[in-house]
């Protein structure tokens, strides 16, 4: 597995939203899980949950469209609605989603370790982009 560094938590910034902020703490405390995971299937599993956090914080932040307030959005669509420059983020991390569920249904062979490592490294490089897009700065 490749460690990417200690995870500092962000400075807050004036102006950010509460619930934004929240949702990139926890983003960053579930970030932190997936790089402790010795398991595959759990590194990946981890570092999906952390990338859903961080595009609610996008989502949270931004607000939700007229058109959307009224029904469920999957919050890879919505985050290509609030923040089409992270549409190649919410492809690639929708894409995520069934091996997500399968892991969670047990599927042990559902992720190579080659692909946990990678979704490790694109949740921990989609949250600092969030941060630095949201004005928090690494403290």
């Amino acid at each position: 597995m490749t460690t990417l560094g200690p995870i500092e938590a962000p400075a807050v910034q004036r102006g950010a939203p509460a619930s934004a902020l929240g949702l990139l703490a926890h983003a960053r405390r579930v970030l932190t899980e997936a790089e402790a995971a010795t398991d595959a299937g759990e590194r990946f599993r981890l570092a999906h949950l952390s990338a859903l956090r961080t595009a609610a914080a996008v989502s949270a932040q931004r607000g939700r469209p007229a058109s959307a307030r009224k029904r469920l959005m999957n919050v890879w669509v919505l985050l290509e609605r609030v923040a089409p420059e992270h549409a190649s983020w919410a492809a690639y991390f929708a894409a995520g989603a069934t091996v997500r569920a399968a892991i969670e249904a047990g599927a042990v062979s559902a992720v190579t370790p080659r692909a946990a490592d990678d979704q490790l490294r694109a949740a921990a490089e989609f949250l600092a982009l969030v941060e630095g897009s949201l004005n928090l700065l690494a403290a």
